[in-house]
């Protein structure tokens, strides 16, 4: 079983071999791809999930540095942290697999706190506009958290296929 993410068409793909199991809408960088510390933009390539945060959390959980801070998120939230990018829910923390791409030195996802993660229901999905990670509906994430396990490889593409 592996993920792979399109960036061209905005879709996350869980595979089996070569079997599709579930696709998703997403939503990655509104900067576009790129592999770079403070660039705010989705790294490329080979990565593992290293870390699975949130299992039995409430839809809709708040994370802060990773832990839940005891909020679940409404509406009434985007008008008092305008521009907040809101991780909520579940938090699928990538690592890069790839040594002097997205591994190591300044291009280091983990390092660049790269999540798979959940995010309010307004938020568009199918069209770029986070800050570098992956924003999926907070049910799909939920459903893919539960599918996953950590080591699953994800690849992360730029490219028209």
């Amino acid at each position: 079983m592996h993920i792979e993410i399109r960036l061209r068409q905005q879709e996350l793909w869980l595979l089996s071999e070569c079997d599709i199991v579930r696709g998703y809408s997403v939503s990655t960088a509104k900067n576009g791809p790129g592999e770079m510390e403070n660039s705010e933009c989705t790294p490329r390539g080979w990565h593992a999930i290293c870390e699975k945060i949130g299992a039995g959390c409430a839809s809709g959980t708040v994370f802060v540095a990773r832990q839940p801070d005891g909020k679940v998120y409404s509406p009434e939230f985007r008008v008092l942290y305008p521009g907040k990018d809101w991780i909520l829910t579940r938090i699928l923390w990538l690592t890069g697999l790839q040594p002097a791409f997205n591994q190591g030195g300044s291009a280091d996802t983990k390092n660049r706190f790269i999540y798979i993660h959940g995010a309010p229901d307004d938020v568009a999905m199918g069209t770029p506009g986070s800050r570098g990670c992956i924003r999926m509906r907070n049910a799909d994430i939920i459903d893919l958290f539960d599918r996953v396990e950590v080591g699953t490889r994800v690849l992360i593409r730029d490219d028209a296929l």
